[in-house]
């Protein structure tokens, strides 16, 4: 497909044009789709789509609900706007639809619509404080436009790390950035101005005294929470700590998991015969695999394979490996609902009838994919001591009933014949050694002798030994070999011949012989196993010669370098954020106040993984990178709100609390849509982990940004007079 083309379209062309090859085929050869990838994305893109609908409605219900029929509309009729603007810059920048923008577009539809309902909300308590609806509009404008600008790039500046890190993993998630930037910028622009225009034009409210309109009982019952926080202020704090340090020492409870494998039907299976095998044989093994596939066609709707060769990149997260005759690849289509059952199947075939073969089952990976869930790599200088090491690697990895089909990646030695060419005597007859060895090379490989034509085709013809002579080792020391004026004389006249072995394949990292020890798992995630399987050979990494190394490799490796790229990016995401609050509150002490509540979202995190159950990989750590800016917004905010009090002459006391209860029903309402925009991401599989983290984590943030920050605010600034 050309750059930028549409696979759905490209699936339609396809179709009509297979259509018409299946009429011209001769009788007896057929034309079978291995591989449907315009259905799996037209598949994925629907369920997007329908998620992306199902977010926009419970966005909608939240705005409804808590505002009102007249100020959810002007709500309601600025996603439409942003969601056109981000769809036309995203047209503009290239970006297709696809599982990544399309996922994004969710996330962010949960944020886009915070500063809409921060400024209609603001609107709609001063329209009941008895202003015009044009000083209303003006006012929302002046309070919250510029901290809500703030909050906004803050937010941004979370997603930092996903657009200029470095590594695969990165590249895979990298239109997140723009997605994000474009519809929160969008969505500010439309906050600030549309919004109090549709205001000014829908928004009807009854005008209301002072005393009304914070004097309900949700309202006492949080003032009264809220003051005995500042009451016990150390308790609190100290208590807080306490959490936060726990939810720490329960990050051990929570899987760890690169990238999730994927729901499609295909499975990949790896044959490899012994080293050395040749390619006939590895033809008749996959042969009478093949026959076992037959004889399931209930389960399956297809399958090909490859032998001597890898299967074609139809997939981007498949990583083709190099040719060798002892391998073949198989790329099985199961139907609906039978995967599982099936790998099952071909898994005790492989086991009861396939004693010769070393079988790997994969599915097609969400992310950068690796051979195996445990990969632990061996490297050394000598060939037959990383052998041994990694011999007892893979014992201790074997030890684990979870781990299944350990084995090396190369430790068996190839037959070989060696043949020693006497040199006195082919001196004495005159004839050199490359004579005699490009006269073996034609008869057993073969020569191109000539080349026969056949309409616009050329067909070597090549000059080599019948079969049954070139294939037997017996006959080889009989093969006639041409010395000149001496005429043919058989190989073993000229020539010692012996049989031995050694490594055919010798795979080298950092110019070190490499042994990587390879495994599956019956269950759990390869990070977890993995780590298991690493921990286990503390004990041999330690007495290790000098030299050589123990290494963990594949999803492990993988997602720690993941890790370290987006950590490279932190202190910019940092610095960016510090500039941006010392720009919105002027004070060093509320930067670094509004600073610490980031961490606090972790509490959240942690638990709602662990009670969930979802792991925490590599687009999870991402969401709680973007989690800190979400938090972070909600605290300028309420910090902003206290310094508005406090310049009005209010007392510090008066002044916390009446932010606090200001701002309660806005960041409630701009948390809930968040949270709630997620529910309909949390059943997939890719999406599922970010979706509750940020979820647990804004749930938890918010009570804490309410509670605890009023409180580290007044110990900070007023410790003796409140």
């Amino acid at each position: 497909m050309e750059d930028g083309g549409n696979i759905l379209k490209l699936g339609e062309n396809l179709s009509k044009l297979t259509a018409q090859i299946q009429q011209e085929l001769p009788l007896g050869m057929e034309l079978n789709q291995v591989s449907n990838q315009p259905k799996v994305v037209e598949e994925s893109i629907g369920e997007f789509v329908e998620t992306l609908v199902l977010a926009i409605v419970i966005v909608l219900a939240v705005s409804f609900a808590s505002l009102g029929v007249r100020t959810g509309l002007v709500v309601a009729g600025c996603i439409p706007l942003v969601l056109t603007g981000t769809f036309c810059i995203m047209y503009a920048a290239g970006i297709d639809l696809h599982k990544v923008s399309l996922g994004t577009l969710i996330i962010a539809l949960g944020l886009l619509v915070d500063d809409e309902i921060i400024a209609v909300e603001m609107m709609s308590v001063q329209l009941e404080r008895g202003l015009s609806r044009f000083d209303a509009a003006c006012h929302a404008f002046k309070v919250t436009a510029k901290p809500m600008l703030t909050g906004t790039l803050i937010t941004c500046a979370g997603f930092i790390p996903v657009a200029f890190a470095k590594g695969m993993a990165s590249e895979f998630c990298r239109d997140m950035f723009l997605v994000i930037v474009t519809s929160l910028l969008l969505s500010w622009i439309v906050s600030v101005m549309v919004a109090p225009l549709f205001g000014t034009y829908i928004i009807k409210v009854e005008k209301k005294d002072d005393g009304e309109l914070y004097n309900s009982k949700f309202y006492k019952i949080f003032r009264s929470i809220l003051t005995k926080f500042l009451q016990h202020k150390i308790s609190v704090l100290v208590g807080t700590l306490a959490i936060f340090a726990a939810s720490i020492l329960s990050i051990d409870y929570v899987s760890q998991e690169f990238f999730p494998p994927s729901i499609r039907p295909e499975i990949l299976i790896e044959l490899r015969l012994p080293e050395g095998s040749s390619l006939a044989a590895t033809q008749k093994e996959a042969e009478k695999f093949a026959k076992f596939l037959d004889s399931e066609k209930n389960n399956l709707k297809n399958y090909a394979y490859y032998v001597g060769q890898d299967t074609p990149r139809f997939v981007l997260t498949i990583v083709p490996i190099y040719d060798a005759d002892n391998f073949a690849k198989f790329v099985v289509t199961a139907n609906e609902d039978s995967r599982d059952a099936l790998i099952k199947k071909i898994r005790d075939e492989l086991e009861k009838n396939f004693p010769l073969v070393r079988p790997n089952i994969q599915l097609i990976q969400t992310g950068p994919p690796s051979e195996y869930p445990i990969m632990l790599r061996v490297s050394g200088t000598d060939i037959e001591k990383v052998h041994t090491l990694a011999a007892q690697v893979a014992e201790i990895v074997a030890k684990d009933p979870n781990t299944i089909d350990v084995n090396l990646d190369w430790d068996e030695k190839s037959k070989i014949v060696k043949i020693e060419l006497d040199q006195n005597k082919l001196r004495s007859l005159g004839v050199s050694s490359q004579l005699v060895k490009q006269m073996l090379y034609t008869e057993i490989t073969g020569a191109k002798a000539s080349e026969f034509y056949s309409g616009d085709r050329t067909i070597d013809i090549d000059l080599r030994l019948v079969a049954d002579n070139r294939n037997n080792l017996a006959a080889l020391k009989s093969l006639p070999i041409y010395l000149g004026r001496a005429g043919y004389v058989p190989l073993e006249q000229i020539a010692k011949i012996s049989y031995g072995a050694e490594y055919g394949l010798i795979k080298r990292r950092n110019l070190n012989p490499t042994i990587t020890v390879q495994a599956n798992i019956i269950s759990g995630t390869a990070n977890d196993a993995t780590t298991k399987a690493f921990e286990a050979t503390e004990e041999l990494r330690k007495n290790l010669p000098l030299g050589y190394s123990i290494k963990a490799g594949g999803d492990l490796e993988q997602s720690d370098k993941s890790t370290g790229y987006l950590a490279v990016m932190l202190p910019l995401v940092i610095f960016i954020i510090m500039t941006l609050l010392m720009f919105q509150l002027n004070d060093a002490k509320a930067m670094l106040l509004t600073f610490l509540t980031a961490p606090l979202g972790l509490i959240g995190v942690i638990f709602a993984l662990i009670i969930s159950g979802k792991p925490l990989g590599f687009v999870a750590e991402l969401g709680i990178i973007a989690l800190s800016g979400m938090i972070i917004r909600n605290s300028v905010i309420l910090i902003d709100q206290i310094q508005q009090h406090l310049s009005e002459g209010e007392t510090p006391l008066d002044a916390i609390i009446d932010s606090a209860v200001l701002r309660l029903r806005p960041i409630m309402l701009t948390a809930a849509a968040a949270i709630l925009g997620m529910l309909p991401l949390m059943a997939s599989i890719f999406w599922g982990p970010m979706a509750v983290a940020i979820a647990g984590g804004l749930l938890v943030a918010t009570v804490l940004t309410l509670l605890v920050l009023p409180v580290m605010v007044a110990v900070a600034y007023f410790p003796k007079q409140i």
